[in-house]
């Protein structure tokens, strides 16, 4: 066994191009020059700390381990996705996986050499072979090649060991102790604080091989690795490429680059390196979904010797330019937001968790379904925190291919990190191997240093020069403009200002609303530059989910507080902060409602969150707004119930998503209260496109009576906000805040309507309620009507009277579009998706409810 030459620095700049395979196959390529995925056949088995020193141990009859033991186990996998599969997790109550050993083992057949790839490892393993150790890593973020000789057949082992002794090893001492991770000694080591945070998610601890384990192929023209990267030199794409072959090449032989209409002679480095640059003219570039398309570029390569098979594909590319604008509707320099292509976009969507926290990864089918529901929320971008992992070329590429940009945290979070040599030398390869994997991706947008560090010594009474890190100011940046000039780098997360955490400096983490309480205006007040976290709610799920994932509606249940997030050591938790709003904006006691009925306790609690992310978006997308960007906290739960996600853990949206999808969309209309001014209609056109709409207003008494109107024809100019006052539109006074109250109010709600004139469709639309209680319940005179289409279910409603907070409830389906609020005498039409892959044929059966509703409508 020897590793394979220059592995760290070789390595470092490779793409496991497994994840490749599958685009060389649809292109017609031969997947034989890609590396083969070892996912089946394993099995694994679980032995006290230090119980079995070599792989001979675990057959020897001290070990005492039985034949059933063992477990069928799936790479890229864990401990706890093989216990999953096996029926033997206990969720909620794993064991301390990170207290034992683990071993996994393969059997291997065949004669020569064979080039392993191993791209993660969690956290403390080694590797043998038989019983030949060939292979010690300590860090879960770190890939190995390594090579052996096959003589016929040989076993394969893995062993993580506990991260035990590592965590009780003497280090230097911390200037904090954060309380977020437990044990604090975590900072030691390179794993995922995933499973270690107490009140976030379960005690899932990462322990296995996370990533996949390939062998690479032993064809003639069989790719090592290809690197990928891309720039713009004015309208001009500019590609360059190196590819490493595992087998020496005759550096004669002529190769080709090929991308969209260019192409270009590549030269031998050596006798396996190809490189050279393409300069691809006009590019058309690459956008986030919101602002244009996301446009890529497939890559090949043409090699001489194989004129007569397909060109070799090395997967696609996008063009852009990414910079910070710092002065955004501001001259003072502190702000933050993106300009793309040098446009500014406005960023907003959530921070991502895991799509799976079992096998932290999840199945493509996953990740699609969960891009698809962030692009119909009209989100831009995710954010990859710090307290997470980094994830796998599967979510990059469907990042790029859906147009939604990644803010990404390198896996630092909380903590004082060690300075040490050996700790330093293990960042300098942890993260020139990310930078180096995801460098082909346009998607990446910003590279920030980690989460919280800053604001934790901040939070400790530290000033700026006790608590800086030289990880996050010296070390991180050096390698970011090495591997990635293209994107922008931040210290931290958040950061910028004496108070890294300050709301009108720099990049925050913004809590106002939701976890300090603070009323609505102060959103404005705050004056928020960029919320790289924001609105943190314990976010109710539907009942389907309810039932289905728990068993359970009611909220004092003990499976309910147990999903419920809470910060350590706080003495209260985040169904305290949605109950406080349900008290603040709609004049409910909570408490007294679950007790009275619990069905609209539950309806309250998920109309709240919906209207508070309008309210507050609606303020950060106006016009004059200092605001670049907002990412909700979070976007999926890890666990059933009420947890921060907008979408469940079921994978269904919540309340939450739909309230962002009404106001995150690229053509938007929305309405801020601006006291005895009225009311100001802001309309966003995030397109690259001139719009030419009519703006209608209308007040309704009683939800029904039209007490004031108008409407006007608008130009939205391309990539543009612009105000109208809603004075101005309709000419003649009218109290719309009901701020002035002479006498009583004159109407209950107004509606700005934004409608394509030619075909009357509506495009978007926005409401505002001067009294926002929701004490008063009527009979709307709602009526809903299943009815089939070619494509699935509909379900048509319609309301005599304005209808707030729309839900449909349905035993098969969920509502595409959900928890919105229905003007009077105005048919809709909402898809129903099914709740199961096989129920598309079952028709639907539910209710619609509404919060201003005496009683639910159902339908059959």
């Amino acid at each position: 066994m020897r590793n394979l030459p220059n592995d760290t620095e070789e390595l470092g700049a490779s793409v496991p191009q497994g994840a490749l395979a599958p685009v060389c196959a649809a292109t017609g390529a031969d997947e034989n020059l890609w590396p083969v995925a070892l996912s089946a056949g394993w099995r694994c088995v679980s032995t006290p700390p230090g119980a079995c020193a070599t792989p001979a141990a675990l057959d020897a009859p001290e070990a005492a381990i039985r034949a059933e033991d063992w477990l069928d186990a799936e790479v890229p996998g864990t401990v706890a996705s093989a216990l999953r599969a096996a029926g033997k997790l206990d969720f909620e109550r794993p064991g301390p996986y990170a207290s034992f050993d683990h071993w996994y083992r393969l059997t291997l057949t065949g004669h020569g050499m064979r080039r392993l790839r191993l791209s993660g490892l969690a956290s403390i393993a080694e590797v043998w072979l038989d019983e030949r150790l060939l292979l010690t890593s300590d860090s879960m973020f770190v890939a190995h090649d390594i090579e052996f000789e096959l003589d016929g057949m040989a076993t394969l082992a893995l062993c993580f060991r506990t991260l035990d002794a590592a965590l009780a090893a003497r280090r230097t001492r911390a200037r904090w102790r954060p309380r977020l991770v437990t044990p604090a000694t975590l900072r030691n080591v390179r794993t995922t604080l995933l499973g270690h945070m107490p009140g976030w998610c379960p005690s899932l601890q990462a322990v296995g091989p996370w990533r996949p384990i390939e062998l690479l192929s032993d064809a003639p023209d069989a790719i090592h690795s290809v690197d990928l990267s891309t720039s713009m030199q004015g309208d001009d794409g500019i590609v360059n490429v190196t590819v490493r072959f595992v087998h020496a090449h005759d550096e004669t032989a002529a190769a080709t680059l090929c991308c969209a209409h260019a192409q270009t002679a590549l030269e031998w480095r050596d006798a396996h390196t190809l490189s050279g640059t393409l300069r691809v003219e006009q590019a058309e570039r690459w956008w986030p979904h919101t602002h244009g398309a996301p446009t890529r570029h497939a890559v090949t390569l043409q090699l001489a010797q194989r004129a007569t098979l397909p060109d070799i594909a090395l997967g696609d590319v996008g063009f852009r330019t990414i910079e910070v604008d710092r002065d955004l509707n501001s001259a003072d320099g502190a702000g933050f937001a993106l300009r793309i292509n040098g446009v500014p976009v406005f960023c907003r969507g959530a921070c991502w968790t895991s799509a799976d926290l079992a096998t932290l990864t999840g199945t493509p089918g996953q990740l699609e379904h969960t891009f698809a529901l962030v692009r119909d929320a009209g989100m831009n971008m995710i954010r990859v925190g710090g307290t997470m992992v980094y994830e796998s070329d599967a979510f990059y590429r469907l990042a790029d291919a859906n147009g939604i940009l990644v803010w990404q945290d390198f896996a630092f979070a909380n903590f004082d990190y060690p300075t040490d040599a050996a700790f330093t030398a293990a960042v300098e390869t942890e993260a020139t191997q990310f930078l180096a994997r995801t460098r082909r991706y346009a998607a990446l947008a910003v590279l920030c240093g980690g989460s919280e560090a800053d604001q934790q010594g901040a939070m400790f009474g530290l000033p700026p020069e006790m608590r800086e890190q030289a990880l996050f100011t010296q070390q991180l940046p050096g390698i970011v403009a090495r591997e990635r000039p293209d994107v922008p780098y931040v210290s931290n997360s958040p950061s910028g200002g004496t108070w890294p955490f300050s709301t009108r400096t720099g990049v925050t983490h913004y809590y106002g609303v939701s976890a300090y309480q603070r009323p609505l205006d102060d959103v404005r007040r705050s004056q928020v530059r960029f919320a790289s976290e924001c609105l943190a709610f314990a976010n109710v799920p539907d009942d389907a989910t309810l039932h289905d994932a728990l068993g359970t509606i009611h909220e004092h249940d003990p499976r309910w507080k147990a999903a419920v997030p809470r910060d350590p050591g706080a003495g209260w938790d985040f169904d305290d902060v949605r109950d406080h709003y349900v008290r603040a904006l709609f004049g409910i006691e909570p408490t007294q409602v679950r007790y009275e009925d619990p069905q609209r306790f539950l309806d309250l609690s998920r109309a709240v969150v919906a209207e508070l992310m309008i309210d507050v978006f609606a303020e950060w997308r106006r016009a004059g707004s200092s605001c670049g960007g907002g990412l909700v906290w979070q976007l999926q739960d890890l666990r059933a119930g009420a947890g921060w996600g907008t979408i469940d853990a079921c994978g269904r949206p919540k309340s939450a998503w739909h309230g962002l999808a009404q106001v995150l969309q690229p053509v938007q209309a929305v309405i801020t209260d601006e006291g005895l001014n009225g009311l100001d209609i802001h309309l966003v056109n995030d397109g690259a496109l001139g719009l030419a709409l009519q703006l209608e207003l209308v007040c309704l008494r009683d939800g029904a009576v039209t007490v004031a109107q108008a409407s006007r024809a608008v130009e939205l100019a391309p990539r543009s906000v612009q105000r109208v006052s809603a004075a101005d539109l309709l000419g003649r006074f009218f109290d719309f805040t009901h701020a002035y109250r002479f006498g009583p109010r004159a109407h209950d709600v107004t509606i700005a309507t934004l409608r394509d004139p030619a075909s009357g469709a509506i495009v978007s639309e926005a409401f505002h309620l001067p009294e926002r209680r929701a004490h008063d319940r009527h009979d709307l005179g709602i009526a809903a009507t299943p009815q089939r289409t070619e494509h699935g279910w509909q379900l048509v409603i319609e309301s005599r009277r304005f209808a707030r907070c729309v839900h449909i409830a349905d035993a098969h389906y969920r509502a595409r579009r959900d928890w919105f609020h229905l003007p009077p005498n105005r048919p809709v039409a909402i898809d129903l998706v099914p709740l199961d892959d096989n129920a598309h044929d079952v028709a639907p059966d539910g209710e619609v409810r509404a919060i201003n509703a005496a009683a639910p409508v159902f339908y059959r």
